[in-house]
C-alpha cells in the first residue's frame, strides 16, 4: 500500500492507501467521491479523468495517442495535468501522488 492524496470535485482533500496491484482508476472508482470509470478501464470514455500535479508527470507512463485523443476533446482538458487514471498503473514510485478528480463535463 502507498499513499495517494486526492482532492475531490468539491475541493475536499483525502488521503487513501493505494494498492500497487491496481491502476490508479481502480484505486479511485469505489470511493464515494471517486471517478465513474464507465468503460471499466478500456480507455474509451474519459470518465476517470484526473488532474495530476505537474511535479509527478515525469514519474508517469507516457500518454498514448488514444488517451490524448480522448482528453483533448474534453472542455476540462488541462495540458500538463490531465490524465486518464485507467492508463496509470499505481506503483510504489508513485507513493504520495497528488491529484484532483477532474470536473464533470
Amino acid at each position: 500500500m502507498a499513499l495517494i492524496r486526492v482532492t475531490d470535485r468539491d475541493g475536499n482533500q483525502h488521503e487513501i492507501d493505494g494498492n500497487t496491484k491496481f491502476t490508479l482508476m481502480e484505486n479511485l472508482r469505489d470511493l464515494e467521491y471517486g471517478v465513474a470509470a464507465v468503460c471499466g478501464g478500456m480507455c474509451a470514455c474519459a470518465t476517470c479523468h484526473v488532474w495530476i500535479d505537474p511535479e509527478w508527470q515525469d514519474k508517469l507512463p507516457p500518454m498514448h495517442s488514444d488517451e490524448k485523443d480522448l482528453l483533448s476533446d474534453l472542455s476540462t482538458y488541462r495540458p500538463g495535468y490531465s490524465r486518464l487514471s485507467c492508463q496509470i498503473k499505481f506503483t510504489e514510485e508513485l507513493a504520495g501522488l497528488s491529484l484532483r478528480i477532474a470536473d464533470d463535463e
